[in-house]
């Protein structure tokens, strides 16, 4: 009786060759967006890629669409971002920036805001120390974000957390730590007042 040989094993797939997720190809979408707005690459070149980038099915496809294209630079290197409210107070969007690990907000006399509603953030967690001092920290956060506020201490002008625990997957968590100081700390999302300049303001890609 001839022995069977084992069947050969499946050979493993290159990493060309594997599936692109949800996450992989809105990766793509917002480089290929950031390139455009660049000026890269113009808007019928855009759409095109786009179209591409969500039918893509494996890492290869979506590989030659940004292939010409320089690498994004990681978030993780960048400095944190300082703001001190001083006499005259401080703000920081709304508006396009890049979210660093690390925010530090100190009111001062002036008061700190900062709004991270139109933001660019590649990161799952951000480290944000707010200090409310004499005259307060606002922290305004997109609806799809969610705040950790275990770490702050409420001081006497207290923490008021209005944000929702509804974070969407791959969104941000603020880990805010700090303390209320004499004037509080406040973390929400936009107001009605803000939510209308969102709408009738969008932002441009």
């Amino acid at each position: 009786m001839t022995a069977q040989l084992p069947e050969p094993s499946p050979r493993p797939a290159l990493s060309g060759e594997l599936r692109a997720s949800h996450d992989d190809r809105e990766a793509v979408v917002e480089q290929l967006r950031d390139a455009a707005a660049e000026g890269r690459i113009d808007l019928d070149e855009l759409d095109s890629r786009l179209e591409q980038a969500l039918t893509s099915k494996t890492y290869a496809e979506l590989a030659v669409l940004t292939a010409d294209l320089p690498r994004p630079k990681s978030a993780e290197g960048l400095p944190p971002l300082v703001l001190k409210g001083g006499m005259y107070g401080a703000s920081r969007g709304p508006g396009r920036w890049e979210v660093p690990p690390r925010v530090i907000a100190r009111a001062g006399t002036g008061g700190v805001k900062i709004d991270f509603t139109r933001v660019e953030c590649h990161l799952t967690e951000v480290a944000m120390e707010a200090y409310g001092e004499t005259s307060g920290v606002t922290i305004v956060i997109p609806d799809s974000w969610a705040a950790d506020t275990s770490g702050m201490e409420p001081g006497v002008g207290g923490l008021k957390d209005k944000t929702t625990p509804d974070r969407l997957p791959g969104t941000p968590l603020i880990r805010l730590t700090g303390s209320g100081g004499m004037a509080g700390v406040v973390i929400r999302h936009p107001n009605r007042w803000e939510r209308r300049k969102l709408h009738s303001n969008p932002a441009q890609v």
